[in-house]
């Protein structure tokens, strides 16, 4: 998979035309390209030559091109919870080792299946494997999730997350003590040079801002209190490794794994404990909390307890 960073000279140029210049294919390349599902755009398959692209989004070209659907095998997921729901929104509050929706290479439980299979119908709009999905949470995070019910819901609810409209809050418990206790990370994000799966801060990145205050400081560890301007891909995870305190349990961004084994941890700890937002059709304000799951709640006493 070849991956490339759409510059800023090239904002507000159709994805063809930005395609054939930062890859070197022929117009007609990228076109056959395009129609066999082989090109990504921050992580979406294109359907249309004549998108319009942004600076510093993620173009991929997959050397075996991608199915433009995704199976997915509607299925209840244990530990699930339906926070809200109404006919336009439905609120989750997801397990980790639950995906926001099915992707490739991806054998476990996902949010939209178990929707799927509890009868909740979602948006039609977007990718055919990530109907209704607005934002999403990785697998080894917990927490809050909004998905859209209806087409308007769907609509409003994107142009929300674009605006920075929405309040997503998290709690993490990261290495060491940060300095200061209390600020602002910004630094763009986009994919790591070397690791597929792996984001970093890297030169034309998307822009990525990340609020943080500590709660509590203890010997091993500080949890803080994070949030979201935007919504990178492993946002949070990313920012505090690059300041030399990588959330707790994770290992893909350079956690202490012998720390992670005595807190019994064997994911990040991190975890989406509010959302808030305006109702994308009713235009009421509505906010929903999530409690911390088991396991993040015994590590944090184990660490409490140094």
């Amino acid at each position: 998979m070849n991956v490339f960073l759409v510059p800023d000279a090239l904002a507000g140029q159709r994805i063809d035309v930005v395609a054939s210049r930062v890859t070197g294919h022929s117009r007609s390349r990228v076109a056959e390209l395009i129609a066999a599902g082989g090109m990504l755009l921050d992580g979406e398959t294109v359907k249309r030559a004549s998108r319009i692209v942004t600076a510093g989004a993620m173009l991929e070209l997959v050397t075996e091109p991608r199915p433009t659907q995704v199976a997915s095998r509607p299925r209840l997921v244990g530990g699930l919870e339906i926070i809200h729901e109404d006919r336009d929104i439905v609120v989750v509050d997801k397990p980790a080792g639950v995906a926001a929706h099915p992707s490739l290479g991806w054998e476990g439980p996902s949010v939209t299946e178990h929707l799927a299979a509890a009868g909740i119908a979602i948006a039609t709009s977007g990718a055919p494997e990530r109907q209704g999905v607005v934002s999403r949470l990785d697998v080894g995070t917990s927490g809050l999730m909004v998905l859209a019910r209806s087409e308007r819901a769907y609509s409003v609810l994107k142009q929300a997350f674009r605006d920075k409209a929405v309040d997503k809050t998290y709690q993490a418990l990261v290495q060491g003590h940060p300095d200061p206790f209390s600020g602002t990370i910004d630094a763009p994000i986009g994919r790591h040079p070397g690791h597929e799966w792996k984001m970093a801060i890297v030169g034309g990145g998307r822009e990525s801002v990340t609020h943080y205050e500590t709660l509590e400081a203890h010997r091993a560890a500080t949890l803080v209190e994070v949030s979201l301007e935007t919504g990178r891909t492993h946002q949070i995870r990313v920012h505090f490794a690059a300041i030399g305190h990588p959330c707790c349990g994770d290992p893909l961004y350079g956690s202490d794994p012998a720390l992670a084994k005595r807190l019994g941890l064997d994911r990040q700890w991190l975890h989406a404990t509010r959302l808030a937002f305006e109702h994308p059709v009713e235009g009421n304000r509505v906010e929903f909390k999530s409690e911390l799951p088991r396991d993040l709640e015994h590590a944090l006493r184990e660490v409490r307890s140094d």
